[in-house]
């Protein structure tokens, strides 16, 4: 699976996981493996927890929440109904330890990963941070973002994909 870590924060790189949302919705977790390879992935466990259909169902509704919750913090709205992500929030979350090699080791079932991932969007959530969140410039890209960079004109998920691609386009258009 081609997963991507580019929205500069765990949450949103979670939301991350449905491309073109408005156009031909491009789906990365199809199934209960998919979304255990994308815990791993993301590094929030050194090993995949068990996901069953309930928990994936589970953490797809925190998926859209967190989404829609990040779409009304680009656009400056308030939240509203907030109780599902609050939930996950409020639960343990992953548990990490220091190894024998002096490395860092996660571990937790998929509700401790989605306790972290609500967490990381409570974060993110939190004014004000929440005003640097974009989405990408590319037409067909859907896929939210935090504008680190220095002026806040950031305006590609990431510039080795969308970025290029736009600039390849404009630069083709500009010498036809």
């Amino acid at each position: 699976m081609d997963f991507t870590f580019v929205s500069g924060d765990l949450a949103l790189d979670f939301a991350g996981t449905v491309g073109s949302r408005r156009t031909d919705r491009v789906e990365l977790l199809t199934g209960p493996a998919d979304l255990a390879a994308w815990t791993t992935a993301a590094g929030l466990v050194d090993v995949a927890p068990d996901v069953d259909e309930r928990g994936f169902a589970d953490a797809l509704v925190l998926r859209e929440e967190v989404y829609r919750l990040a779409v009304a913090a680009r656009d400056g709205e308030d939240y509203t109904d907030l109780a599902l992500l609050n939930d996950h929030a409020a639960r343990p979350p992953v548990a990490v330890g220091l190894g024998a090699d002096g490395g860092i080791v996660r571990t937790g079932d998929l509700a401790a990963v989605l306790a972290t991932v609500g967490r990381a969007a409570v974060d993110l959530l939190a004014r004000p941070l929440a005003a640097q969140v974009r989405e990408c410039g590319a037409d067909t890209c859907t896929r939210l973002y935090v504008d680190h960079s220095r002026r806040g004109a950031r305006r590609w998920c990431d510039m080795k994909r969308c970025g290029n691609r736009v600039k390849a386009s404009q630069f083709r258009a500009r010498h036809a």
